[in-house]
C-alpha cells in the first residue's frame, strides 16, 4: 500500500481493488479522506458561532426557567423550560445549516514532492549544538 501527501498534496491509496483518495490538512499536515468537496462542514466561523448560539440558548432558557420555577414555586417548570432550550439549542446547532458554512477552508495546490529523486549525499547533514 503506497500514498503519499504532503501539506495540501493529493494522493492515491490502493488497498486491494479499492482505490481511496486523501489529502492533507493546512494546519496539521494529518491526512485525511477526500471525498471530492462535497461535504457540507462546519467551517471553524460557523463553529464560534454555533456555541454561541448554543451557550445563548441555554442561559436565557436557564434564566427563564429559574423566574418561571420561582414564581411559580415549581421546580419541576425550570426543569422543562431548560431542557426545551437544550433541545432548540440542538436542532439550531447541531446541523451543518449553510449559516455554519460561510467561510471554508481553501485548501493549498497539489504540489508534487521531489525528496524521492534526492540522493542522501545531496542532502544536507543535520547539525545537532554540542552540549
Amino acid at each position: 500500500m503506497e500514498a503519499r501527501a504532503g501539506s495540501g498534496e493529493q494522493a492515491q491509496a490502493d488497498s486491494g481493488d479499492r482505490a481511496e483518495t486523501v489529502r492533507a490538512a493546512p494546519e496539521t499536515g494529518q491526512r485525511v479522506p477526500d471525498d471530492g468537496g462535497d461535504r457540507a462542514e462546519t467551517d471553524y466561523k460557523g463553529q464560534k458561532l454555533a456555541e454561541q448560539i448554543f451557550q445563548g440558548i441555554i442561559l436565557v432558557s436557564a434564566i427563564i426557567g429559574f423566574i418561571y420555577g420561582y414564581v411559580t414555586e415549581q421546580f419541576g417548570w425550570t426543569v422543562y423550560i431548560v431542557m426545551a432550550g437544550f433541545t432548540l439549542s440542538c436542532l439550531l446547532t447541531l446541523p451543518p445549516w449553510p449559516m455554519y458554512r460561510r467561510n471554508p477552508l481553501k485548501w493549498l495546490p497539489v504540489q508534487e514532492l521531489g525528496t524521492e529523486d534526492k540522493k542522501p549525499a545531496d542532502r544536507k547533514p543535520k547539525r545537532h549544538a554540542k552540549s
